[in-house]
């Protein structure tokens, strides 16, 4: 089972790419749960495409929703919300583990053409205008304790003079941002006043 957050109807190319060059052994069967804060959009046809191509068979493409924390973009539910989301979510995986023990399919969902759009077109738009790290500065209030270093996925940040610095391989994951525990960061000015939200244990 992959399980991937997505950005713009899509599992974020940096999975897709480790999904590439992975060599996975056992079962063939590749059940992939995408975790976000609305719609996967056509994702599961692109998912599908690859397991094809890598000779896995492909049992389905699932939603968990999550709550947002793109605070580069827009703002996060409040705390009651999140908790909310996150009992929906727990029950929602349950769900879908039931269904992987017993070797059946995720359910297939029905795709509109503005699912389509999203997950073709505008994806790709999106990604090349917004994802990057140029974005992304450390105010005075950083104390230099570089968890957000620590949290990189990618490795892309290094602690330079006692501030991160971006080094230019971001897949907007928000885990610096949403995890700096003296909200020091921000990613331009859109993040100012957005409310920061993190579950990830260190």
């Amino acid at each position: 089972m992959v399980v991937a957050p997505t950005y713009a109807w899509q599992m974020p190319k940096v999975v897709e790419r480790w999904i590439r060059e992975t060599e996975f052994e056992g079962t063939k069967d590749i059940y992939i749960v995408l975790t976000c804060g609305g719609s996967v959009g056509n994702a599961a046809a692109y998912a599908k495409k690859l397991c094809a191509e890598k000779g896995l068979h492909f049992s389905g493409l699932a939603l968990v929703a999550m709550p947002n924390n793109y605070v580069a973009l827009s703002n996060t539910p409040d705390k009651a919300e999140c908790a909310a989301i996150l009992e929906k979510a727990g029950e929602r995986i349950v769900s879908l583990a039931a269904l992987i023990q017993k070797g059946e399919p995720f359910p297939e969902a029905a795709i509109s053409f503005k699912d389509r759009m999203n997950s073709g077109p505008v994806n790709g738009l999106f990604y090349a205008l917004f994802v990057h790290d140029k974005g992304f500065a450390a105010s005075e209030a950083c104390v230099s304790c570089g968890k957000c270093a620590q949290r990189c996925p990618l490795n892309n940040i290094r602690i330079s003079d006692g501030k991160p610095v971006w080094n230019g391989n971001c897949t907007h994951c928000m885990a610096c941002i949403g995890g700096c525990p003296t909200e020091a960061i921000e990613y331009k000015s859109a993040s100012k006043g957005n409310r920061r939200y993190y579950i990830m244990k260190d």
